[in-house]
């Protein structure tokens, strides 16, 4: 039976994500809108988009302090969205406006957001490569002067590159953990030094429920089509993407950084593998800090749909607080 090519025949939906349709085109639902970089001018904090993996087109958003002693370097903060690796950018206001500028503000710090590409048009693992492509430009640039093409004045006015942290909400949780695996038995520490990482809401799952996932079950399953439709591998959940502790996973103690901050939500159904990630974390021969921050009665990326709230801003300074406190 033909079919109306002004009315393509759906072939999965996703909510609240997506609609894939049989003819391949991919209706986003949310994460599509654009906010142009500039000056905050409540802030003082500037930003600007950058391409930083040409091959590919992968970009990044930038920000900066624009007052600032020239004196003292600063850390550099690589963050990666969520958005479950099927939405979102730092274009879009929910990140630009209630998460990276208030986060690069607090924090006193630079900024670099990666745009990784998406699912189901890259399917993964296009946005770790992507990310760990991000890393070695960022090592690229520690080395490179001036008269260099791609070379970037705000990182080389601005940054201490031995002061560098990951971090990533959900999905860029999860992209923050796979990077700082990778990086530990790299040679990115001959040029730039990883400190730390944060986690924030991170996104781990497994094949066997636990915490909220027992009594949630639509919710678990939402859950489990939102993997299973970006990442359709032979094990499911327990993928080594998805689940750090299944079996074959690289072990925990191989990140990284001399410090890591999980950051969970009491109502958020992925809160048991934040928790869960801390505590085996603290088990194992890893010899850094490790440090556990939970708002209690908050749901998932809460601090970003209710940026104002008294605990959205406990949340960020106590992020900012983990950036500085040594």
């Amino acid at each position: 039976m033909a079919t109306d090519s002004n009315n393509p025949e759906l072939a999965v939906e996703l909510l609240p994500y997506l609609r894939l349709y049989k003819n391949g085109i991919v209706d986003r639902l949310l994460g599509t809108r654009v906010t142009p970089p500039g000056l905050d001018s409540r802030t003082g904090v500037d930003s600007k988009d950058i391409i930083i993996v040409p091959d590919t087109g992968v970009s990044a958003r930038l920000y900066r302090p624009t007052v600032v002693d020239t004196r003292r370097k600063l850390p550099l903060v690589v963050y990666f969205h969520g958005g479950a690796f099927l939405v979102a950018s730092s274009a879009e206001p929910i990140y630009h406006n209630n998460c990276l500028i208030p986060l690069a503000a607090e924090a006193h710090t630079v900024l670099l957001s990666v745009n990784y590409r998406l699912a189901p048009e890259h399917p993964l693992p296009a946005a770790y490569d992507d990310s760990w492509a991000a890393l070695q430009w960022i090592a690229a640039q520690s080395q490179s002067s001036a008269d260099q093409p791609g070379h970037e004045p705000w990182l080389e006015e601005l940054v201490d590159f031995e002061k560098m942290f990951l971090v990533g909400d959900s999905a860029g949780g999860n992209i923050s953990h796979h990077m700082a695996l990778r990086a530990k038995n790299s040679n990115l520490g001959a040029k730039i030094k990883i400190v730390g990482i944060a986690l924030i809401q991170p996104y781990f799952w497994g094949q066997e429920p636990i915490g909220l996932e027992i009594i949630e079950h639509h919710k678990r399953a939402e859950v489990d089509s939102w993997w299973n439709f970006v990442c359709p591998s032979d094990r499911g959940n327990d993928d080594l993407l998805i689940n750090p502790f299944s079996d074959g996973s690289p072990a925990i103690d191989g990140l990284a950084g001399e410090k890591v901050l999980v950051i969970v939500a009491g109502k958020d159904i992925m809160r048991e593998r934040g928790k869960l990630y801390y505590e085996t974390l603290a088990r194992s021969e890893w010899k850094g800090k490790m440090e556990f921050y939970e708002t209690e009665g908050e749901d998932h990326a809460f601090h970003m749909l209710n940026p104002t709230s008294e605990k959205a801003k406990a949340l960020v300074k106590r992020l900012a607080f983990f950036l500085n406190q040594d």
